[in-house]
């Protein structure tokens, strides 16, 4: 029998509806989820702990707390990316050991671990660390294709993953990728070659997953991850229902259907009243090209989203060739967080402003093996236009960081904000967005940043601009023709992106400011950097455009920015 890992609160929203389902939607099918059989539930991790901060404004420990208190009965566990955590960069030991006590002690069973370029260097601590305090740990390799990624390829990670004595393996297809024949003599081999037990994580983008499962069930897989329909298939993992009757009876798992059934009704209902504009038809339907470009589901739907904020929806096709150009130039990274952000942000940027013409902090330091050592070597022509002379490091990155948790303790307490020992954690992890949302909780302020738009949409455009009104109690109904007169179909203006000149440095895209690097007075270099602009969760460095002296600063540090808004004034 294959026992079932449910993905529901976890993996599943955050690939369809970007990661927006909040804890008070979960809490009314918590004990009923608790009821149905599952091995474990997924509840925590990933990108649930930034867009819960961000956009919900909700304490993600207190979500772990609160679902613990409605799941008694069935594990639970999280995913979490090594020494990024549940962020987009590496941290210190130090906070790398409390974030993994900490979740435990509020509810985690289980930690699924994996490191986005299958270092498992960086995966040490935390797996160490839970071993320690008693839970149970999934070791994760991060399956993708390429000229590099064969089966010894993984065995070796198999290999050093038991080194650090995981309780079992997790094969971690982000993407889709994973087709059956390659699943079945993958689980084969690992189990024939090792005897521990093994877990298969897959995604339903390319239509891939179900035929994927059932041959690594025949292989001898131990746990698959499905979710519950609705929030199933697309980029999600593939249904529950669906899988249940598919798998071969003699291998079924004990789960109880009727309460299944009862969850998805409440799904149902709760999307198509709360969340339905968050659904896309790209999301919902998958994609069998994901088997090109290898974006993975959450990051899918992320992109979407970040596209239509920059006006530039229009440029998906495009963007979704450019990741595996940009893949193949970095060395061919599995495209998970946070090296899928990195990529698929870098390739948003060139297909905008051409390649490799702004580069994002992230990137930057991914080159310099601030990250990791990645799978493939990095073209040389990209390291030298990235890096100039300057050489990648060869140490595990986080031998080079200092311990945070004692200075972040510290200024916590002389900022009046620290409440308890896991907001130090948190602020260590996301330090602006943390200042912000604990501000607000002083203030009693936490409501959600983003809610659903009421009333009829309509699209007007104001300055070659265009804007998404919505307007409720009024009916709209399109104009009548005139008789006789040939109408001129109205083309929405053209996107442009609009670049410094002059002596003005304007935005090339929305975002927030998060440091200014310059002052009044300072004189500038062609490309040295102004401000550093936080856009798509990654930071990007605004060169000047010429040589000059600074003589007006426009913009505050935190504050939010749109396309060609004046930054700073040189001359």
């Amino acid at each position: 029998m294959v026992e079932i890992i449910d993905t529901t609160f976890r993996d599943a929203h955050q690939s369809l509806i970007a990661t927006r389902m909040s804890t008070k939607d979960m809490l009314p099918i918590a004990e009923k989820m608790d009821k149905i059989g599952f091995y474990s539930m997924e509840v925590w991790g990933g990108a649930t702990f930034d867009v819960s901060l961000r956009f919900l404004r909700e304490d993600p420990w207190e979500r772990l707390k609160l679902l613990r208190e409605h799941i008694r009965k069935t594990k639970l566990q999280m995913l979490l990316r090594g020494q990024n955590l549940v962020g987009y960069r590496h941290y210190p030991d130090d906070v790398v050991e409390k974030f993994v006590e900490l979740a435990y002690k509020n509810g985690i069973d289980i930690f699924r671990v994996f490191d986005a370029l299958n270092d498992v260097r960086n995966m040490k601590t935390a797996i160490k660390k839970a071993k320690e305090i008693g839970a149970e740990v999934q070791g994760a390799i991060c399956y993708t294709t390429g000229p590099i990624f064969t089966i010894d390829y993984y065995l070796q990670k198999v290999d050093e993953l038991i080194e650090l004595d995981v309780d079992y393996i997790t094969i971690k297809d982000m993407a889709g990728l994973a087709d059956p024949q390659t699943a079945y003599e993958l689980v084969k081999e690992i189990k024939e070659r090792y005897g521990i037990k093994v877990n298969f994580h897959t995604h339903a983008t390319s239509g891939l997953a179900v035929a994927t499962y059932l041959k690594a069930v025949e292989a001898g897989v131990d746990y698959i991850d499905t979710s519950i329909y609705p929030l199933a298939g697309g980029t999600a993992q593939p249904a529950v229902q669906t899988m249940y009757y598919a798998l071969p009876k003699g291998k079924r798992p004990k789960l109880n259907i009727k309460l299944i059934h009862e969850i998805s009704k409440y799904l149902t209902n709760l999307l198509e009243k709360k969340y339905d504009h968050l659904l896309t038809k790209k999301a919902i339907h998958g994609d069998p090209n994901v088997l090109i470009h290898q974006i993975p589901g959450g990051m899918y739907s992320n992109l979407i989203k970040q596209l239509s904020e920059l006006k530039a929806l229009d440029k998906l096709e495009e963007v979704l060739e450019e990741v595996p150009r940009v893949r193949e130039d970095l060395g061919y990274p599995p495209l998970v967080t946070p090296t899928s952000q990195i990529v698929g942000v870098q390739a948003v940027l060139n297909v905008l402003f051409g390649r490799y013409k702004q580069v994002t902090k992230e990137t930057k330091d991914y080159v310099r093996g601030l990250y990791g050592r990645p799978p493939g070597k990095i073209k040389e022509e990209i390291k030298k236009l990235i890096l100039g002379d300057e050489e990648p490091i060869n140490v595990r990155p986080a031998d080079l960081l200092e311990p945070m948790l004692e200075k972040a303790k510290k200024e916590l307490k002389e900022k009046g904000y620290l409440e308890k020992e896991e907001d130090v954690v948190t602020y260590c992890l996301f330090p602006q967005v943390a200042l912000e949302f604990f501000e607000l909780r002083r203030q009693g302020r936490l409501r959600p940043v983003e809610e659903k738009p009421k009333g009829k949409p309509i699209k007007i455009y104001i300055n070659g601009k265009e804007f998404e009104v919505f307007v409720e109690g009024i009916e709209f109904e399109p104009p009548k023709p005139k008789p006789q007169v040939q109408a001129i179909p109205s083309q929405p203006p053209k996107r442009e992106v609009v670049a410094p000149s002059g002596s003005v440095v304007s935005a090339p895209m929305p975002g927030k400011v998060l440091r200014v690097l310059v002052r009044v007075g300072d004189r500038v270099r062609v490309g040295q950097g102004l401000l550093v602009l936080e856009a798509m969760k990654m930071e990007n460095e605004i060169p000047s455009p010429r040589d000059g002296v600074v003589k007006r600063i426009l913009v505050k540090e935190g504050e939010a920015v749109d396309t060609g808004q004046p930054l700073i004034e040189l001359e």
